[in-house]
């Protein structure tokens, strides 16, 4: 397991913006960490609190630039450098040194010699890499010399910022559209929230929001689209439970399902939650919410609990949907929301990492597990009830194909109206897509 430099956990003083070199060490590890499997929401929980902004910050960019800096980093150093966490930050460096294609969003703004002087200081305060700071001088100095040789014919993976074989699979499934999806997944998603409407009512929050200067719109039903985006901590009302982040295609989710009071609901896939309290703030009703992972589930509770939802009636779970045995007393939910596990692909503009720790046998396998999941459910649903089939993915076989394969295995299943395919791509007069990538398929069981 990876250490942070010693330079970056000394600074403990948040009041002193860290040091540039100190946060290019604490983002060459998390980077590296993401090399190893590690997902990079894990790795920057271990960052030190006053690194972690600006640590965030560049990881994202270099997430959405590291197909094109892996590109470069092995015309200029064809073997790779010894140690992950060097490699990490030429990776880092690289990133910021690049030029903005035409209609990219811009990252963080460095000159380019305050990079190159930084990330030599990052290496020198490192042990691991200091032996080879000469090396990161030569390299970056290189690459301001050579830039347009350097860049010249370089491949489809160092365009798009996408492996290959994801770039094919969109090119695939969607022959008319794939390349501004993967220009619209290395953009900023916008920042939504969804209003509890059991604390406050959203005219009343935007009042407050306008009081407390921060300009935000109405969106959706119960949806405010925050003209930027904010840590939670300077928004008034969170502590208070008057609304959570969620995004707006995960929104539909709750209503499609059209519970009412004293329905018996499963959510069978819960954590993180959102759509959980969703269905608690929407009716009155009998909730089981399950999740694998108990620690995820803890929070789901914690949560309930800010926003003035939990109640005797809500049971959390830790058991797997997939083994109704396990965990189903035998009576029949009226209701069942199946947010199944899957590559997430439809939110990669949230968590850029996601393309980096996938691989092309994931799909396969996600798929799989999403039949299970769901073909065990079914026979926990009464007769009359509905089952939401809801993934964050865009890839057809986590989403229509395997709705009508559910179909077919299913001859008391009935396919009710619902979005279907939801591709994060802006609409007319739209800057950028105000929702992520989600599927939603919607069955209800013969009488």
């Amino acid at each position: 397991m990876s250490a942070y430099p010693a330079a970056a956990s000394a600074k403990n003083d948040k009041s002193v913006a860290p040091a540039l070199s100190d946060v290019l060490g604490a983002v060459a590890v998390a980077v590296s960490e993401v090399h190893a499997g590690r997902s990079l929401s894990e790795a920057l929980e271990r960052v030190p609190a006053a690194l972690r902004p600006a640590t965030q910050d560049i990881c994202f960019h270099v997430m959405r630039r590291q197909g094109w800096a892996q590109a470069v980093r092995s015309r200029l150093v064809p073997r790779k450098p010894p140690g992950k966490e060097l490699d990490a930050l030429l990776l880092t460096a690289l990133s910021l040194l690049a030029e903005n294609e035409e209609g990219a969003e811009a990252g963080p703004r460095y000159a380019p010699h305050t990079v190159v002087d930084q990330a030599v200081r990052a290496a020198s305060a490192d042990r691991r890499m200091a032996p080879a700071k000469g090396m990161v001088n030569a390299v970056l100095r290189r690459f301001l010399r050579e830039r347009d040789e350097v860049q010249a014919d370089l491949p489809d993976e160092a365009h798009w910022n996408f492996p290959h074989w994801w770039i094919a699979r969109m090119q695939r499934a969607y022959p008319d559209t794939w390349q501004s999806l993967l220009q619209e997944a290395n953009r900023q998603p916008p920042m939504t929230l969804r209003v509890n409407r059991r604390r406050t009512a959203r005219t009343d929050l935007l009042a407050r929001f306008e009081a407390a200067g921060i300009e935000a719109s109405a969106l959706g039903e119960s949806g405010v689209l925050m003209a930027q985006p904010l840590p939670v901590a300077r928004i008034p009302g969170f502590q208070e439970g008057w609304w959570s982040v969620q995004d707006l295609g995960a929104q539909m989710a709750a209503p499609l399902l059209g519970v009412r009071d004293g329905m018996r609901v499963l959510d069978a896939c819960a954590a993180p939650g959102g759509k959980t309290a969703h269905l608690l703030e929407l009716a009155d009703v009998r909730l089981t919410a399950l999740d694998t992972d108990a620690g995820r589930l803890a929070r789901v509770g914690q949560n309930l609990d800010r926003l003035g939802l939990r109640a005797p009636r809500v049971d959390l779970r830790a058991a797997d949907a997939a083994d109704p045995d396990a965990w189903w007393d035998g009576e029949p939910y009226d209701a069942i929301l199946a947010d199944v596990p899957c590559t997430a692909s439809g939110i990669v503009r949230r968590h850029p990492d996601i393309r980096w720790l996938r691989r092309r046998e994931d799909v396969a396998r996600t798929a799989a597990l999403q039949q299970r999941i769901v073909d065990a459910l079914w026979r926990t649903l009464a007769p009359g009830g509905q089952l939401l089939y809801v993934t964050c993915s865009i890839f057809p076989e986590e989403g229509e194909m395997q709705a009508q394969a559910f179909a077919v295995r299913h001859a008391d299943a009935t396919r009710l109206d619902a979005p279907g395919q939801l591709l994060p791509l802006p609409e007319q007069g739209q800057s950028r897509a105000l929702h992520d990538g989600f599927f939603y398929a919607l069955f209800a069981k013969s009488r």
